[in-house]
């Protein structure tokens, strides 16, 4: 993926030097000039920028007085401020109340100025990383509170239920009886082994290394497939598939399976027992830009009421049966972290529609 180039906004009421400065650098960054600070303030609500640069001395108000006046709105864009009359009163008012990063002498060294943009543009950058990973790692804390709170209570609870089970079943002489209660007691062991199971993907897509090869769809949806045909819940259910693969598409074979694995999951829990031919069909086309993928069931759906809301750690959308509350968020998680896209569209006692759309990764 290329770069994006470096956005400047330059502010200078002496218009031959914003000519000089773009016919300079155009070839190098994305640059945007204007004689007006008041122009230039219309400008940032229109456009982001990486970088500032202002001339000390304009009518309406200095360059320091503009970077004061903007630095708490835009406080990420890095300011560089030109002058050709430094004084020591100018300079320490750039640094406490502009916030200056650095400052540039009239008439400019091009060599200066290009080293100057680029060590601005790395604070730039090493600031949004920062600022990012600071949302991730709120984000991860706010997770492992919730998961805590869950996981001790989706662990504990089918552990009790089986010891409870067990209690009964020791005072049960009848052998008919002893059996229901095994089968109570299977169900539990199944209802504990699944949420096993969402807590290994949800670590695996956490923090899995990526594994980039060539996607074969066939072959990851049947061994998916298998994997899951055995279920109590799978009954008579019919899964068709549908693949259209035009050239090579590339992506993160874990991660697809983790996304297959879980929606496909979904699908056998939650059909309608009522449905005389329940069924999921899947359908891929991919290219060696994208994969669209959609998966589709004529199962119980989805209430209108839960749809925004299916994709939230341990959100279970009022049902009874044995959802974990984590596979669908790992699913949202896995396609984020692959940049891709999922829509639903769901009719309550009809069935859902997952549409994914994922890019290659061409590396």
């Amino acid at each position: 993926m290329t770069e994006k180039p470096i956005r400047i906004l330059y502010i200078d009421d002496e218009e031959h030097n914003l000519q000089s400065f773009k016919a300079s650098f155009r070839k190098q960054w994305d640059i945007t000039t204007t004689i007006s600070v008041l122009e230039a303030e219309e400008l940032l609500t229109k456009k982001d920028f990486n970088i500032i640069l202002a001339d000390q001395r304009m009518p309406i108000m200095t360059g320091v007085q503009f970077f004061e006046k903007i630095r708490d709105q835009y406080p990420n864009i890095i300011r560089i401020l030109i002058t050709g009359h430094t004084d020591i009163g100018a300079a320490i008012d750039a640094i406490n109340k502009g916030e200056v990063f650095r400052f540039i002498d009239k008439p400019w060294d091009y060599v200066y100025v290009e080293n100057a943009i680029t060590h601005a543009f790395d604070i730039y950058k090493t600031r949004e990383d920062l600022k990012q990973r600071n949302i991730e790692l709120q984000k991860a804390n706010e997770e492992l509170d919730k998961f805590v709170y869950s996981a001790s209570h989706d662990l504990r609870a089918p552990l009790m239920s089986v010891l409870g089970i067990v209690n009964l079943a020791l005072m049960e002489e009848d052998l008919k009886s002893q059996n229901e209660y095994l089968e109570l007691i299977r169900k539990s062991v199944k209802k504990l082994d699944t949420f096993i199971i969402n807590v290994i993907d949800y670590y695996k897509n956490a923090r899995g290394v990526a594994v980039i090869t060539d996607i074969n769809f066939d072959e990851l949806i049947t061994e998916v497939q298998a994997t899951i045909q055995y279920l109590p819940e799978f009954g008579n259910l019919r899964i068709t598939s549908e693949i259209d693969e035009k050239g090579v598409f590339r992506s993160d074979v874990m991660k697809l399976r983790i996304i297959f694995s879980n929606l496909i999951n979904n699908s056998v829990k939650f059909q309608d027992p009522s449905k005389a031919d329940p069924y999921i069909h899947i359908k891929v086309e991919s290219t060696p830009e994208y994969a669209r993928i959609i998966i589709q069931d004529n199962g119980m759906g989805i209430r209108e009421i839960d749809q925004d809301k299916i994709f939230k750690m341990f959100y279970r959308a009022g049902a009874t049966n044995s959802g974990s509350g984590i596979g669908l968020y790992i699913v949202h998680e896995a396609i984020t972290k692959l940049e891709g896209t999922i829509d639903i569209t769901s009719t309550y006692g009809e069935g859902s529609i997952f549409e994914i759309r994922i890019p290659s990764i061409n590396k």
